[in-house]
């Protein structure tokens, strides 16, 4: 309960959108069972439930993040509180065009669509340099430690990489669309599915391609760097109590750029092998040779910072030797 009521005080807005997402979640859940229209073969209340689901972790994990805040709080304010409108703009259109049985993404058809595309395209751009600006500031303007303040830089990163990565789908013309379009015909350009059509059979609740490329693994992936890093340096202070090597910033700092050059390398791996048309569940040789390295690599750096840091507390631990030099004779 005290953890509950400490989060209630947290950012306002971003608190009242993480309720709102909940609500939809549930909403959206029930949709799924009542509701059986479907949208490019998903149930059409699919997307609103993942995008309830992912936007009560990314506001919530952002509130958290500004609860951290000691310098430029008003200014993290109002950097919060864009975040919290521009991403329900974003999934109100969502939810509304999922109501009417209509894509929220890629749809070109005319009538409202002509005036919610830009208006969901520029809260998007609107909501990536508010994270950004975010981000920035919390990592340089406040007191953090060293592996929180490593962590948030990292994530910014990477999400602003994921947040990129959405633009793959918008190129990602499906065949026919761009004829079809030329021919008045048509209404959709881009999609998801790389070397099979959007709306395959894909994997529970993430509808994820399994039978071609997916790029919006990739996208999720990077999009949630920016909650998943500073959990980690989180992590790693929490289990310090008792871990002796983490009580060290430096190794926590060094181990948040390990988990973050990691994670890192995960989302290059699922947008390559996106763009490869090769679904998540299953990679080829060279898919797997790749991930094999990435964990091989990380765990040896991880074991190195922690047997080096374990080598010079021993050092620190040794006693003193004092030599004795013998005293020479006397001559007579």
């Amino acid at each position: 309960m005290r953890v509950v009521a400490a989060a209630l005080r947290w950012h306002r807005p971003l608190m009242i959108m993480v309720a709102v997402m909940l609500g939809l979640t549930a909403v959206a859940a029930v949709g799924l069972l009542v509701d059986d229209r479907t949208l490019t073969g998903a149930p059409v209340w699919l997307k609103p439930l993942k995008f309830g689901i992912s936007s009560v972790v990314y506001a919530g994990t952002l509130a958290w993040l500004l609860s951290l805040q000691q310098r430029g709080r008003r200014w993290g304010w109002w950097l919060g509180t864009t975040i919290a409108v521009t991403l329900s703009v974003d999934v109100a259109i969502v939810v509304f065009q999922a109501a009417r049985a209509k894509l929220s993404h890629y749809n070109q058809e005319a009538g409202i669509n002509e005036l919610l595309q830009p208006i969901f395209a520029y809260s998007i751009y609107l909501m990536l340099i508010a994270v950004v600006a975010l981000s920035v500031q919390l990592s340089l303007r406040n007191h953090l430690e060293r592996p929180m303040a490593m962590a948030i830089r990292a994530g910014v990163v990477v999400a602003l990489l994921g947040m990129l990565s959405g633009f793959l789908m918008i190129f990602n013309a499906q065949p026919g669309q761009v004829a079809a379009l030329r021919a008045g015909t048509g209404t959709v350009i881009g999609g998801h599915s790389v070397g099979v059509p959007d709306g395959g059979p894909g994997l529970p609740l993430t509808n994820w391609s399994i039978t071609g490329g997916d790029l919006r693994i990739g996208h999720f992936v990077g999009l949630h760097a920016l909650q998943l890093l500073p959990l980690l340096a989180f992590g790693l202070a929490a289990l310090s109590a008792k871990v002796a090597v983490l009580r060290v910033e430096r190794v926590r700092t060094r181990l948040v750029l390990i988990g973050s050059a990691a994670y890192l390398g995960l989302f290059i791996l699922v947008v390559w092998q996106a763009l490869r048309g090769q679904p998540l569940l299953a990679p080829d040789l060279l898919t797997l040779g790749a991930a094999g390295g990435l964990v091989l690599a990380t765990v040896f750096a991880t074991f190195a910072v922690l047997g080096a840091q374990q080598r010079a507390h021993q050092r620190a631990q040794l006693p003193v030797r004092v030599v004795e030099h013998a005293q020479p004779a006397a001559h007579h």
